[in-house]
């Protein structure tokens, strides 16, 4: 098979390592890529929102299958602009898409369909959002309600921060049109868990359990980020929970999608807390987390491109999700003044320490090759994985590949899984 995978981050690394792998694969290509997806694709330089481009290479190429990965191309219909070509294509229409798209859209299904969540009002416009929280019981949360690189979200402890907080997204625009809808809901409080399912439409098979760090700084300060590094499983995420999320969640999410007529064929990601009145959702994504991939594609054992294509086919009632013992955890070295600004172009040394390694993996996020270097060209450059028999020892051995790597403004969090020694 011919396959295109459309992204250029470290998620998007993490799958073509997995995709390559397939017997099934004779050729990859990666729309745009980076410097470490093109070690094992070829990468073609257009862009994951120009769909006419991206369409026509496919044709071009005779595509067998596409992988379209970052959430902002599902959004805004890649996939079906694929399929009205007639090319096959892995991930969630536009209609169903709508899921990440619209945090609105996902608290008025859950509500609808009595599936668990924190309590919350969606706003059009800033002066009811502001009258509501003259009576609101503080911590609120604050959510742009489209798109926002998974910055749009934030916790206001008391009503002088929320007022601020309304101004930054429905007033401001910080985060452009994602801001012109605001959910507003009840804070939290738990432990965290990511969960990341495979489903055709009907059936959904659950991946192993993961946790990400989305806070730039130790101690989860600092501002929200993409996620600045994570873990696989999490000891917090038992089978007793498992089994509920299963019926009160998993299920009943792919479920009441079909019921509203948007059948979603692709990754759904639940985000969980762990609350003292059992796990609610927080959010959903429609594709595979960033930097949650990392972690939980190196411990699978499936052909990653058939069970895709299993979830395309309507076929994964007859898929048996597998995945290694060993744990991995995932550190992710940014440039230096992430989220807000930083510089790029700077040459990263140590990369080949990582050729050959069965339990050590460096996904490429943000890096472009130039003149025989490798040189930084994001927030978020690397995202060093090790695989162990524990999350301790494999927490150990992400901490010291982070060291055989470095680039001038390298920056990263000291506490990625440092929950693990309190579990």
């Amino acid at each position: 098979m011919k396959v295109l995978i459309v992204g250029g981050g470290g998620r998007e690394h993490a799958i073509a390592a997995a995709v390559a792998k397939s017997e099934k694969c004779e050729k990859l290509y990666c729309a745009p890529g980076n410097a470490g997806i093109a070690q094992l694709a070829e990468c073609v330089p257009i862009g994951v929102m120009d769909f006419g481009k991206l369409v026509g290479f496919a044709q071009e190429k005779r595509i067998d299958f596409v992988i379209v990965a970052p959430d902002d191309p599902l959004a805004a219909g890649l996939v079906d602009a694929f399929e009205a070509a007639g090319v096959k294509a892995f991930g969630p229409r536009k209609d169903a898409a709508i899921l990440e798209g619209s945090k609105a859209f996902s608290k008025d299904l859950m509500k609808k369909y009595g599936i668990p969540t924190a309590e919350y009002e969606n706003f059009d416009e800033a002066e009811a959002a502001l009258k509501y929280l003259e009576s609101a019981a503080y911590p609120v949360v604050l959510k742009a309600d489209g798109l926002a690189l998974g910055k749009g979200v934030l916790i206001c402890k008391d009503h002088e921060e929320a007022v601020a907080g309304v101004k930054e997204i429905m007033q401001d625009k910080k985060f452009g049109s994602a801001g012109n809808r605001m959910v507003i809901e009840r804070f939290m409080t738990g432990r965290e868990v990511s969960v990341l399912t495979f489903t055709d439409g009907k059936t959904i098979r659950v991946m192993a359990s993961a946790q990400d760090h989305k806070r730039a700084g130790d101690g989860d300060t600092g501002l929200n980020t993409g996620g600045m590094g994570t873990f696989s499983p999490s000891p917090f995420y038992t089978e007793e929970i498992h089994k509920y999320c299963c019926e009160h969640i998993y299920q009943p999410t792919v479920d009441a999608m079909r019921s509203e007529g948007r059948t979603f064929k692709g990754v759904i990601f639940f985000g969980l807390m762990l609350t003292e009145e059992g796990p609610k959702v927080l959010e959903y994504n429609a594709r595979f987390g960033d930097p949650e991939a990392q972690v939980v594609l190196p411990r699978m054992e499936n052909d990653l491109l058939s069970v895709m294509e299993a979830c395309v086919d309507g076929k994964l009632e007859g898929v048996e999700l597998n995945f290694r013992k060993e744990a991995a955890v995932c550190v992710v070295l940014a440039s230096d003044g992430y989220p807000v600004s930083y510089e790029k172009g700077k040459a990263i040394h140590g990369l080949e320490r990582f050729d050959g390694q069965s339990e050590y993996f460096c996904f490429h996020a943000g890096t472009k090759a130039e003149d025989g270097e490798v040189l930084t060209n994001g927030g978020r450059v690397l995202g060093i994985t090790a695989l162990g028999t524990d999350l301790k020892d494999a927490r150990k051995k992400a901490y010291e590949a982070v060291e055989w790597v470095d680039f001038s403004n390298k920056y990263y969090r000291h506490d990625i899984g440092k929950a693990i020694d309190e579990a």
